[in-house]
């Protein structure tokens, strides 16, 4: 009956009637949650009514209970506020609490809003490419989606987290944030599905957005590439004037808004890479206990698909020699990938006393996504460089709600401090998911004599035409655990989860599961004078997969397992830290591309990920900042149904990543405000196929930033692939290969007042 309830819960939250919602979106952008009252706390007794005067004992020993933030060189840190030059001292990603990272008993990698304005990503993935643990744009210069593997595995799908709260996506309705609008990325590697629940057992990368300021902010920038892609961007924000009533101020009100329009070429024909966005957001501090902050997002892509290629003409050369890079094998009369999203969301937190405070955190998206084109599908005949094509179309709608209720209370028993989280979450996933495609219907196309212009459109009856449902609440207990240099983390979690698939047409349910399953996870750290950290940790993760497999069957739920030790290093008087970790992941059922067909997936018995990270990350002197990574591990299956497979790499997977980053800036002298940073990046090798016999080759990559700032003004260069390297970044099979991106060169100036 519980579980009944609960998400029956969930389904009232979140779920909307997709028709209805897809309509309105078009008319009014941005959707509003459904209502939802939140009873303010009381105001505490002691503000109320007289107290008895406290001794400054007491008064300290209080304050000692709350929260302290970390100061570092008199600036202090929030965990989900700007990170001073490249070193963030705290996160809330592994907890859910404002926690030192030396204190975190797991591997988390934090890039601050500096490191983003230096490096000039252009998307979330190449925000990433700098962090253990991760490789990030797995298909090259694709301009529709962001892309990484955690761990070997990949995570984009289920790993995303906006502010704390999973962005899921299946099919092709994906999310796309902006880096304009990033405050923080923060990386947490391992299981984490203890606190958040279905979510990547390899990690997750969690989006902290920029927040409405305390004091003014005025920017504007713009710049643009090589390719001719322009963009304009702005932000503003800061206090609002408020009139106090009967001489009294009632409370403040902060805002902020964020936007930015992109528009042109990429390195591909015929594929621009259109972006729209806009993010405004106000907090409302009534006292100094109570904040509540509205986050609001609308945005619009316009691209088209990404090519699929064959591994000879790429990797290896053809008869003829590699296809070009800008060769665009679908056609500009048909293609078009588009993406339409919205979300609204809120965060409220509460300080009902000095030891307690109640957060509740919550979030309506909505995303529209059109994909349709002329996808290659390998050599008609490579002799004439004539490739095969099929004709595709996907239609995908999706409304995604998360509401998640946090309550912490800080005690001791006796030595033992403790911060105590207790959580109940709700989750709720609906997609409209269409999806179509023609064999033989589409002329083959010459890969140097390419012809265009042509509309088939398709015929037959799609091979998937469902609504696919997902309903999880989930409640979680964690008790952080202080004594002397020790810190103990327990955390345990139980999920109740409900999935559906059924026929758009009619409406009738085809299929339907019902899971629970418990996830927990223990770690200990030792903080020692010196500034060394050694740390273990086990944890499990469940995680209740919504989508089809190649049979067009309900996925099993995934569930890993993780055994972690480490050592983290910040020592003293310097401004940075070392981590080092290994780790033995293993995960079950886990989705990979079918071969016969790389649009569909199966699942297969076990894939086990072994191996070792290494980070530095160090504001080295004022003028010196520092990132360096190496990632090394051993990614194989081991278990599954064919044998032949087990002891294979899956493809599109490198088992070696190196990378390091320094930028430096003048702080005096007739060079004062100069600087130039640069950066070398390793991929190591990776497979075309499951059989481990086609090898894609590995890559050195080098990036490039020149800049100066004067006063209120800042120029940039910055320069992505500086030798111009024509690489594959990795292939699904032997018919699906993807090239890396060429080099980009992006001018920009910005001005601030």
């Amino acid at each position: 009956m519980l579980r009944s309830a609960v998400l029956a819960t969930a389904s009232a939250w979140v779920l909307m009637p997709q028709a209805s919602l897809a309509q309105s979106s078009a008319q009014n952008g941005a959707q509003s949650l459904p209502p939802v009252t939140v009873a303010a706390p009381e105001q505490r007794r002691r503000a109320a009514a007289p107290a008895p005067r406290r001794t400054q004992s007491q008064v300290q020993a209080a304050n000692s209970r709350k929260p302290q933030p970390q100061r570092n060189v008199g600036v202090v840190e929030n965990a989900r506020g700007p990170v001073q030059g490249y070193v963030a001292r705290r996160s809330s990603s592994g907890t859910k609490t404002n926690t030192p990272i030396m204190e975190t008993p797991q591997a988390v990698s934090v890039i601050g809003a500096e490191q983003i304005r230096d490096q000039k990503p252009n998307k979330l993935d190449e925000v990433l490419r700098y962090t253990a643990g991760v490789r990030a744009g797995t298909f090259g210069a694709d301009t529709r989606n962001d892309w990484w593997l955690i761990r070997g595995f990949k995570s984009d799908d289920v790993g995303l987290f906006l502010d704390g709260m999973q962005l899921f996506y299946t099919s092709y309705a994906s999310w796309k944030l902006q880096p304009s609008n990033m405050e923080r990325v923060e990386v947490l590697r391992g299981p984490s599905a203890v606190l958040y629940g279905g979510s990547s057992p390899s990690g997750i990368v969690n989006v902290i957005s920029r927040m409405p300021p305390t004091e003014p902010v005025r920017y504007i920038e713009t710049g643009v590439n090589n390719f001719g892609n322009a963009y304009v961007g702005f932000d503003v924000g800061g206090p609002v004037a408020m009139q106090p009533q009967d001489g009294k101020q009632d409370g403040k009100l902060f805002y902020r808004v964020v936007g930015q329009v992109q528009n042109g070429n990429t390195q591909v024909n015929f594929t621009p890479d259109n972006n729209y966005f806009i993010a405004p957001s106000f907090t409302w501090k009534p006292d100094a206990d109570t904040t509540f902050t509205v986050l609001a997002s609308a945005s619009k892509q316009d691209t088209r698909g990404i090519n699929f290629l064959p591994y000879q003409g790429t990797v290896t050369n053809a008869p003829f020699g590699k296809i070009p890079t800008s060769f665009f094998v679908g056609d500009p009369n048909v293609d078009k990938f588009t993406r339409e999203q919205e979300m609204l969301g809120y965060q409220f937190e509460r300080n009902l006393t000095d030891d307690l405070t109640f957060r509740q955190n919550a979030r309506f998206a909505h995303i529209d996504l059109t994909y349709r084109g002329f996808i290659g599908s390998g050599w008609d005949n490579i002799n004439t460089a004539t490739m095969g094509r099929y004709n595709w179309y996907a239609k995908n709608t999706a409304n995604q709600a998360d509401l998640d209720n946090q309550l912490e209370y800080r005690f001791k028993t006796g030595p033992v401090k403790h911060t105590m989280l207790f959580g109940v979450d709700l989750k709720g996933y609906q997609i409209d998911d269409y999806q179509a495609f023609n064999f033989g219907t589409v002329p083959s196309i010459n890969v140097f004599n390419p012809s265009y212009g042509l509309d088939i459109p398709l015929t037959g009856a799609p091979f998937r035409n469902f609504l696919l449902t997902q309903k999880q609440a989930g409640t979680y207990v964690q008790d952080q655990m202080k004594l002397g240099n020790f810190t103990l983390v327990l955390s345990g979690r139980n999920d109740w989860v409900e999935t559906t698939q059924a026929a758009r047409d009619t409406g009738a349910n085809i299929a339907q599961r019902d899971d629970s399953r418990f996830s927990g996870r223990a770690g200990l750290i030792y903080n020692f004078d010196n500034g060394i950290a050694p740390y273990v940790s086990y944890s499990t993760s469940y995680n209740p997969i919504i989508g089809l497999n190649a049979q067009n069957q309900l996925f099993l739920p995934e569930t890993a397992k993780q055994a972690e030790i480490g050592v983290k290093v910040a020592p003293i008087g310097f401004d940075g830290y070392f981590t080092a970790s290994v780790f033995d992941l293993k995960r079950q059922n886990v989705a990979t591309t079918d071969p016969s067909n790389v649009l569909l997936q199966n699942q297969t018995g076990e894939v086990t990920s072994r191996g070792i990270e290494l980070e530095a990350v160090a504001n080295a002197t004022k003028e010196l900042k520092l990132i360096g990574a190496f990632t090394s591990y051993h990614l194989f299956t081991s278990k599954d149904l064919d044998q032949s497979l087990i002891g294979k790499t899956p493809t599109n997977t490198p088992e070696m990543l190196i990378s390091g980053w320094a930028d430096y800036t003048f702080k005096d002298g007739p060079l004062e405000g100069f600087g130039f940073g640069g950066g070398v990046r390793y991929v190591g090798a990776s497979w075309a196929d499951t059989a481990n016999t086609l090898e894609v080759p590995a890559v050195v990559l080098g990036d490039l930033a020149v800049h100066y700032e004067w006063q209120n003004w800042r120029t940039a260069i910055n320069v992505i692939n500086l030798t111009d390297k024509i690489y594959v970044a990795s292939c699904a099979s032997a018919s699906s290969c993807f090239y890396g991106d060429r080099r980009r060169v992006t001018a920009s100036v910005s001005y601030k007042w």
